[in-house]
């Protein structure tokens, strides 16, 4: 299991760097040289961000993307949504219908407190935590 996905690395990838660049517009050759990313990928993980409002887009010449937020307002919990959806690390393999104790399971409580933690963890983590 992982916790994060490839886009959501990539995304988190691209807002640093341009969070490092202080307001500086970036072109996707810019990004994909400096950052090793392919360009599909990062094309579309920059198009899911521009209309999610996190990064504001420009185009025609000299064109490219700028961070539309602050580094402090941008949250990995929030790239993860984006990209993955909710986190759950507590789901039952058998469900409802195989195991009886679904609602009483010790192991299910467990899971869950630790994805409350970790939740919490990843709302404290954001752009401008990871650049110090």
């Amino acid at each position: 299991m992982s916790l994060i996905n490839r886009n959501t690395d990539y995304a988190t990838r691209a807002i640093c760097f341009m969070a490092k660049k202080h307001n500086q517009r970036l072109s996707v050759d810019d990004l994909v040289r400096h950052l090793k990313i392919p360009r599909p990928f990062l094309r579309k993980i920059l198009q899911i961000l521009n209309k999610k409002g996190i990064l504001k887009s420009y185009k025609g010449k000299g064109g490219g993307f700028l961070l539309k937020q602050s580094p402090e307002k941008i949250f990995l919990i929030d790239l993860i949504n984006i990209f993955q959806g909710r986190l759950k690390i507590k789901e039952c393999f058998l469900g409802d219908k195989i195991c009886p104790k679904v609602r009483s399971c010790p192991l299910g409580h467990k899971l869950k407190d630790i994805e409350d933690y970790v939740i919490r963890q990843l709302k404290s983590l954001n752009v401008a935590s990871l650049l110090s």
